[in-house]
């Protein structure tokens, strides 16, 4: 089970089954065995605008609508105020990149965000997301194209989500270092949990996790 107010991991080699647990638990496809429950309660059974209101979901490819930066922000929550957007905005780390903009806040995204790069279209997603602020908040791989000093300011905000504001968090991770202190790591591997437990109860196992984090921190020698 995934604990309310606690920060757990998704990891494993590629094609594992992270993303499809991810896409199941909000309900973009649904099970055929078993079942996913929200608080007790089968999600299957749920209105899709309950369900919907319940969980923010960020992707590592986020489509952004052709109107202002401003505004693909606010459809988190469509009333919410300037004031509240922004703090959204700055606790994604938005402000860098949209103080370069020629027209600021008012910059607009262009078709699925094209005027954007991939990092910067990630940070709004994570903005709209924190600003839709529900109960239970899933990130698949929403930090992949942003630049590292970035995404250490950006998991500082979502680690505060579990710890200080009580928010269940899903995160999928492929660089490991950015889940080491989650209260859960879920290793999976060919579709099934093979391991699962916080990062040093992982690393004294031995197993797969122990062999994808080193394979991870050899490479970061590497050199071309």
């Amino acid at each position: 089970p995934i604990s309310q107010g606690k920060f757990t991991a998704l990891v494993g080699p590629s094609g594992g089954g992270k993303s499809t647990i991810a896409r199941l638990t909000a309900r973009f496809w649904d099970v055929t065995g078993g079942s996913i429950t929200l608080g007790g309660q089968d999600i299957r059974k749920l209105p899709l605008k309950q369900l919907s209101q319940s969980i923010s979901f960020v992707t590592q490819d986020n489509f952004l609508f052709d109107c202002s930066l401003k505004e693909n922000i606010r459809l988190g929550r469509p009333g919410a105020s300037d004031e509240e957007v922004l703090a959204a905005a700055q606790a994604a780390q938005c402000e860098e990149f949209i103080g370069r903009l020629e027209h600021g806040w008012d910059t607009t995204a262009g078709d699925a965000g094209k005027q954007l790069s991939g990092g910067e279209r990630q940070r709004i997603a994570i903005a709209r997301a924190l600003l839709h602020d529900s109960p239970v908040f899933v990130f698949d791989e929403a930090t992949s194209s942003v630049d590292m000093e970035s995404e250490e300011l950006i998991l500082d905000t979502i680690r505060e989500l579990a710890q200080s504001r009580g928010k269940t968090v899903i995160m999928i991770a492929h660089r490991l270092r950015t889940v080491v202190d989650a209260d859960q790591i879920i290793v999976l591997d060919n579709g099934r949990l093979v391991e699962h437990g916080t990062h040093d109860e992982l690393m004294k196992k031995n197993g797969l996790y122990y062999k994808l984090f080193h394979i991870q921190q050899e490479s970061l020698g590497w050199a071309v």
